[in-house]
């Protein structure tokens, strides 16, 4: 494998099916249904998961941010990006797997509803229905979120991009129903970095960029943020480390040591590049490398 450069060769990446550029055109009509707007992120990538063209659609609504896969990520970074996006909306740390702070999403609704619900019921108008859309781009957790909140299994939920099939309402609290609509993504990535961050959280397909370049670039990231979890997962000493941070190489040379560790090896002392590869990515993608947060605020 050769020496890589610091960005993704070839001609920038751009991702836009079709259906997504008409799932846009209906959430801007779904929209003036609602009251309320549920934008769920995930933790580990707060930036890159962020669709650009939200706010825009958005506009005046009252918005909730959820940072979903919030057990997943780096739990002091967590806090830092709670603070961050508190400033623009009311910001909740969740986790669709195991439920954590599902119950709190109801109660933040009400809580930014209770003006317009007492105005509602001056006029004469009790036990107003507070209509809610929910937002996110593929893979950020909608449908595994939807499932929780409404306490049953309403939707279909799988491990590929984009499996939620059709809208639908959903009741999720006395007087709240929820909108679902499908993920959407941008007509073009903003940048390299964007790209890659959703391909090593699996929203990009691993055909779409290949898995050794995936776990190359994310293997650089952890070497400067995550160091120690590399030391640990792999079982590599602090000599052997400091050892391949000396040559030139250093990235390859740190996954053809895992690949070792590993057994990895096609013949003789080959590494098996795409063996070491996807070994990376399932550890980070599993959280057996731990707790990490790609993106700091």
């Amino acid at each position: 494998m050769e020496d890589k450069k610091e960005k993704l060769p070839g001609t920038r990446i751009q991702w836009y099916p079709g259906h997504m550029a008409k799932t846009r055109k209906q959430i801007e009509q779904d929209l003036k249904l609602v009251d309320v707007v549920i934008e769920l992120l995930d933790a580990r990538i707060p930036k890159s998961s962020r669709n650009p063209e939200i706010n825009k659609l958005i506009n005046n609504k009252k918005k909730i941010i959820l940072l979903n896969k919030a057990d997943m990520a780096d739990n002091e970074t967590n806090k830092k990006w709670v603070e961050f996006f508190s400033k623009e909306a009311p910001t909740i740390l969740t986790d669709s797997k195991t439920g954590r702070n599902i119950d709190k999403v109801s109660k933040k609704i009400e809580e930014i509803m209770a003006d317009e619900i007492s105005r509602q019921a001056a006029r004469g108008r009790i036990n107003k229905t507070i209509r809610v859309m929910i937002v996110g781009i593929p893979n950020v957790g909608k449908s595994s979120f939807i499932n929780r909140i409404a306490k049953k299994n309403s939707l279909e939920v799988g491990n590929k991009p984009g499996v939620t099939k059709a809208k639908q309402w959903i009741r999720i609290g006395k007087n709240q129903e929820l909108l679902d609509t499908p993920g959407v993504l941008w007509p073009k990535f903003e940048s390299n970095e964007v790209a890659l961050n959703l391909a090593f959280t699996g929203t990009i397909k691993d055909d779409i960029i290949e898995r050794v370049e995936i776990a190359y670039e994310l293997l650089k990231v952890l070497m400067r943020d995550y160091r120690k979890n590399i030391l640990e997962r792999y079982k590599i000493s602090e000599e052997e480390m400091l050892e391949v941070e000396n040559l030139s190489n250093s990235v390859y040379e740190l996954m053809k040591l895992i690949g070792q560790k590993r057994g990895a090896i096609v013949s003789g002392k080959i590494i098996d590049d795409e063996k070491v590869a996807r070994i990376i990515i399932e550890d980070f993608r599993s959280t057996k490398l731990g707790n990490i947060t790609l993106e700091k605020p």
